[in-house]
């Protein structure tokens, strides 16, 4: 690849660099939160970004189409054509997470102010930066009038926020990318390689009863022998299991190992305890405010995370063998198991373990050696809708400007970072690609 074309794209890209930053603060004065957090007028108008997407990329020459993976949340598929072998998507949400407390902000969650070199608001860093960045790639790849040999991809998605639905369909398109470079911040690291994650929740059931005779369960006495029926407090036996699962996190740390993430971030994360009395239709117990019932039903939901080599199925199933082995310690649960159910609320992550060698990695590393910058490859310690790509068999790479504050108040993107990945993914966009004959 020439030198000299590749010094020409990153100099059109810094010549855009004004454009491309109205074009982010045109992005992030959307509001495009997604409704399944919170939904309110003119607060959730993902459609209004893909339009703005749209038009830009139209006039760079892509065709588009547009998909539902629910009605009114459209994803964006844009293509330029080419062949398959060389071929590279462009991933990035266009959802954000809800501003939170307003009064925490120090600016306008949705005024795309900029000061100091920043610019802040909802959706800037994650992800509406890294939109920008794509987009500014590849209108410099454009305006220097190149054309690829292989096919370019533009994925705008919806509902990465609230598990990637709209990034599991746009992977399931036909033909298929050799390769998706999701642009969701990494401040300049190159990350190939994210542990997967699950929601899973375990549910115990105990026996109800009147806790004026729970004295008949814990003190063996000739008065308990008299109480014919004795309650089972399914709290306390969440409890217990809590803390099994807690024993199995910390050998999964001690034991397992990744050489590009930190030991130890394959954790089980209880997120959610809730016990009481009865099982209704949302899989929560009926009766939630009366202690003096026993509760005889305990939920608790887990984010669980892996390592990137490992295959989920082998997962669950030695997290459903540790679960089977506590039971097996109580001579109430031996008899009655927890349920466990994955996929909660339809959110799973499988890992993404890119080949060190592979095309698009190496291309990224070039272009950043090129710029005269650092190259750091690392894991991901959070989840992407790259998951849903490697489902598919599509290797992935995350790589894109440097955000912060992400579902934070005051979030904020380096605005000179966002030409810096600019350059960066426009370069590797020509190595991955190839220049048409």
């Amino acid at each position: 690849m020439s030198a000299a074309l590749e010094a020409r794209l990153r100099a059109a890209v810094a010549e855009d660099a004004p454009a491309t930053l109205d074009l982010l603060a045109r992005l992030v004065r959307i509001p495009s939160v997604n409704p399944k957090f919170e939904r309110a007028p003119g607060l959730n108008d993902e459609t209004a970004v893909q339009d703005l997407l749209e038009a830009e990329l139209t006039a760079l020459g892509f065709t588009t189409t547009r998909e539902y993976p629910f009605p009114d949340r459209p994803n964006l598929i844009a293509s330029l054509p080419g062949t398959s072998e060389k071929s590279l998507a462009l991933c990035g949400h266009v959802d954000v997470v809800p501003v939170g407390d307003r009064a925490a902000w120090t600016r306008d969650p949705f005024g795309a102010e900029v000061a100091d070199g920043k610019m802040y608001g909802r959706g800037s860093g994650d992800m509406k930066a890294g939109l920008a960045a794509c987009l500014a790639a590849c209108r410099a790849l454009h305006r220097l009038g190149i054309t690829l040999e292989g096919r370019l991809e533009f994925h705008a998605v919806v509902d990465e926020e609230a598990g990637g639905f709209g990034a599991m369909l746009a992977a399931r398109k036909k033909p298929a990318p050799t390769a998706v470079l999701v642009a969701e911040s990494t401040a300049g690291s190159i990350r190939p390689w994210a542990g997967g994650l699950d929601w899973v929740r375990v549910v115990v059931r105990g026996r109800n009863g009147h806790s004026s005779r729970r004295f008949a369960s814990i003190y063996p006495s000739e008065a308990a022998a008299l109480v014919p029926v004795r309650s089972v407090n399914a709290l306390e036996l969440g409890a217990r299991l809590l803390a099994a699962v807690q024993a199995l996190e910390a050998q999964w740390g001690r034991d397992k190992k990744f050489p590009h993430l930190p030991a130890g971030m394959n954790t089980i994360s209880p997120g959610v305890m809730v016990a009481g009395v009865g099982l209704g239709p949302d899989g929560l117990p009926n009766v939630l405010n009366n202690p003096g019932i026993v509760p005889d039903t305990c939920v608790i939901d887990f984010d669980l995370k892996f390592l990137p080599q490992e295959d989920p199925a082998e997962v669950r199933s030695t997290f459903e063998a540790a679960i089977a082995r506590f039971a097996a310690t109580d001579p109430w649960l031996a008899g009655h198991p927890p349920e466990i159910l994955w996929d909660l609320h339809g959110l799973h992550f499988p890992p993404v373990n890119t080949p060190e060698d592979h095309p698009l990695i190496a291309a990224l590393v070039a272009a950043r050696q090129g710029a005269g910058r650092d190259v750091r490859l690392e894991g991901m310690l959070g989840v992407t809708d790259a998951a849903h790509y490697a489902a598919q068999g599509i290797p992935g790479v995350v790589y894109g400007p440097a955000g912060y504050s992400a579902h934070g108040p005051d979030e904020y993107v380096e605005t000179a970072s966002v030409t810096e990945a600019a350059q960066d993914i426009a370069v590797a966009i020509l190595r991955h690609c190839g220049v048409a004959a």
